[in-house]
């Protein structure tokens, strides 16, 4: 004998609760990624003004 709360009639509610948490993990996680991106970006662009300044004036030093 099945417990009530196994019915098929209560289930049927909660059929598409996994796709739907897995849709928003998927955007969460894309969101994150392009977040990092830019950040990512963000960096390479400074680092490369900090060294391409760091050359320039021990070329002009030397």
């Amino acid at each position: 004998m099945r417990p009530a709360t196994t019915t098929p009639a209560s289930r049927s509610g909660d059929r598409g609760e996994g796709v739907i948490s897995m849709a928003i993990a998927v955007l969460i996680v894309a969101f994150l990624g392009v977040l990092m991106w830019f950040a990512f970006q963000n960096l390479w662009t400074q680092a490369e003004a900090d060294i391409s300044g760091n050359v320039n004036q021990i070329g002009a030093a030397g």
